[in-house]
């Protein structure tokens, strides 16, 4: 399985955060819009992600909830028929959830950095530092603190849940 350190930071808007990631990026930007479903899953999360009606990916992932950069591993499976199976496993293990977001994706280096447009939600950072096989898991945590530290990211603005968590839990 494949590994990356992810780390999440709510921020009050894609629009002023865009000159300073613009001016970190290597490569970018990259307009994308999500649909992902949850899945109820014993031994991880399972989500389907569909870009349009003929391009998703099936995801299986390991992270814990942790507000600072934590380690994820994943398994990712192309689909050309999102909407087929995103019926169908509903069917077999019902719907945990629905998370509609557009993404725009820039490199910084190895880590993909997402300013994302959550729908229920607002805005949001998202880094995801990509690790070798053999890595450390605290080079990836040293780079994600060093790029937060570049955007003027605090600490305080992190989270630890998932999207689809956020927009479950009940309204305070």
């Amino acid at each position: 399985m494949a590994k990356n350190i992810e780390i999440k930071a709510r921020i009050d808007s894609v629009e002023s955060l865009w000159p300073l990631v613009v001016n970190v990026a290597d490569e970018g930007p990259i307009e994308i819009i999500q649909d992902d479903t949850f899945f109820p899953c014993p031994n991880g999360r399972l989500k389907l992600r569909a870009f349009s009606d003929h391009d998703g990916q099936l995801i299986f992932y390991q992270r814990p909830d942790s507000a600072g950069p934590t380690a994820s591993f994943y398994m990712i499976s192309p689909t050309a028929s999102p909407d087929t199976l995103r019926q169908t496993l509903a069917l077999a293990y019902g719907e945990g959830g629905r998370v509609l977001k557009q993404r725009t994706l820039f490199m910084v280096g190895r880590t993909r950095l997402h300013l994302d447009k959550v729908e229920g939600l607002g805005d949001f950072l998202e880094l995801e530092v990509v690790l070798t096989e053999n890595e450390l898991n605290e080079t990836g945590v040293a780079i994600a603190h060093e790029l937060l530290e570049r955007l003027g990211i605090s600490d305080r603005l992190l989270i630890e849940e998932a999207y689809v968590d956020l927009l479950a839990a009940p309204a305070v």
